[in-house]
């Protein structure tokens, strides 16, 4: 009895003549070699191997490449492998790979791709086996009411791995303005398309147009809404460095060199400090969103103020003598120079009118220093800038006129004024001469 004829299957071509030639002999030697091994075997499913082996025409799509060809494979994984196809556990096949390979099968294996996305607001990473964003945002819709694919940098290019809209239009949505452009290929050839740059720090993520604004209202008149939007933000890191000043404090310390009734003298001056501090701050399309401090440091250490408080109490001042009084006539004051009469310096005119009072000894010394000091005992002397005037230096000169009408000629009026003003404010001319180490006034 004859075999079939071979011709009953369809003929394939040249080409495809070749390899069905060399599969045949292939597939003879490894039936020989089963024959030999186990020749019951053979006999007894000859039949199925003779349709496992039957040439057949099948749609063979790989990640939207959708091509025809011809194989004598027996399942999906033998054509897979004769087509050069390799998957691992994260591509989807369908057919499985163990079922069975018919003429006519539609084979289509989706690569599994590894993807950032913002899901409710957590970053995370995921897989999927979508053709393009819009699908995987489809797949992940069930995963969170906020989805959005995140994009990469990479070589000066932004990838997602994944085409944006395979046959439909995008929207690009970018600094308040909303283009929209053709998302039939990568993110990187979109945005070039709706001529948008992106920094290194910018952000760029795909989700629905509907859950990013896009709208009707947002777009041209007559123009569809798409889909999906690529929104694009602009990131702004900036360092701020500002100059803080630190006060100084400041201390106290006690003296028994100094009057306790005389205020604190300054022994050093205080001086502030400075602390630099240094900000990064982060702003997403003009809005902070991110103020947080990287540096901070003292660049300047203050300086402490010393101030010396006396704690040296003064002494009593010495009692007045009581004044001397003339048979029959009132009591006349000694220091009413408008009653007596001095004669010699200004200096031996101060001398005995302190005496009169009681001050001599140390209150002389301490009187004679300050007047030194003040005007050197001239009764014409006048201070330029500041108006004092006289023995004294009384501010305005015209205070010495209570002592007496002739206080601009008279050193006894002006020494009976000042006398008066030194009793009457520190008790006595030690008092005075001590404030006016101290202040350089008095």
């Amino acid at each position: 009895m004859t075999s079939a004829p071979e011709n009953h299957e369809p003929r394939p071509s040249t080409a495809e003549t070749r390899a069905v030639t060399r599969t045949r002999r292939t597939r003879r030697r490894r039936a020989i070699v089963a024959t030999v091994a186990g020749g019951a075997l053979v006999l007894g499913g000859g039949s199925a191997v003779a349709v496992s082996q039957a040439y057949k025409t099948v749609t063979l799509d790989v990640d939207g490449e959708t091509r025809t060809v011809g194989s004598f494979a027996g399942d999906v994984d033998g054509l897979l492998a004769a087509e050069g196809v390799a998957v691992t556990d994260r591509d989807l096949v369908t057919p499985a790979l163990g079922d069975p390979l018919t003429g006519g099968s539609d084979v289509v294996v989706r690569t599994g791709k590894e993807i950032d996305v913002e899901i409710d607001g957590e970053a995370t990473s995921t897989w999927v086996t979508a053709l393009d964003a819009h699908e995987a945002l489809d797949l992940l819709a069930q995963r969170g009411s906020d989805v959005a694919l995140v994009a990469s940098r990479s070589d000066d290019r932004t990838e997602l791995g994944l085409q944006v809209h395979d046959g439909d239009q995008v929207a690009v949505v970018h600094g308040g303005t909303v283009d929209v452009v053709d998302g039939s290929d990568d993110l990187d050839t979109v945005l070039a398309a709706a001529e948008v740059e992106v920094d290194d720090d910018d952000n760029v993520t795909v989700a629905r147009a509907s859950d990013t604004g896009v709208d009707a209202d947002s777009l041209p008149d007559g123009t569809d809404v798409p889909q999906v939007a690529v929104v694009v933000e602009r990131v702004e890191v900036e360092q701020v460095t500002k100059v803080k000043e630190i006060e100084h404090e400041t201390r106290t310390k006690k003296s028994d060199q100094r009057y306790e009734d005389l205020d604190p003298k300054v022994q050093r001056e205080g001086r502030p400090g400075s602390r630099t501090v240094v900000r990064e701050i982060t702003t997403v399309d003009g809005e902070e969103v991110s103020n947080k401090k990287i540096a901070s440091m003292v660049t300047a250490e203050p300086v402490t103020e010393v101030l010396v408080q006396g704690t040296k109490e003064r002494p009593e001042p010495e009692p007045e003598p009581e004044p001397e009084t003339a048979s029959g006539s009132s009591s006349e004051s000694s220091a009413d120079s408008s009653s007596t009469s001095y004669s010699g310096s200004n200096r031996e005119i101060g001398q005995r009118m302190a005496a009169d009072r009681g001050w001599t000894g140390s209150q002389w010394t301490c009187l004679e220093n300050l007047w030194t000091k003040e005007s050197n005992w001239s009764h014409t002397v006048a201070n330029p800038s500041s108006g004092a005037y006289g023995i004294p230096q009384s501010l305005p000169g015209n205070k010495m006129a209570a002592a007496g009408a002739d206080w601009q000629t008279n050193p006894a009026t002006q020494i009976t004024w000042g006398l008066d003003y030194i009793a009457g404010r520190y008790g006595t001319p030690c008092g005075a001469w001590g404030h006016s180490q101290a202040n350089n006034w008095y």
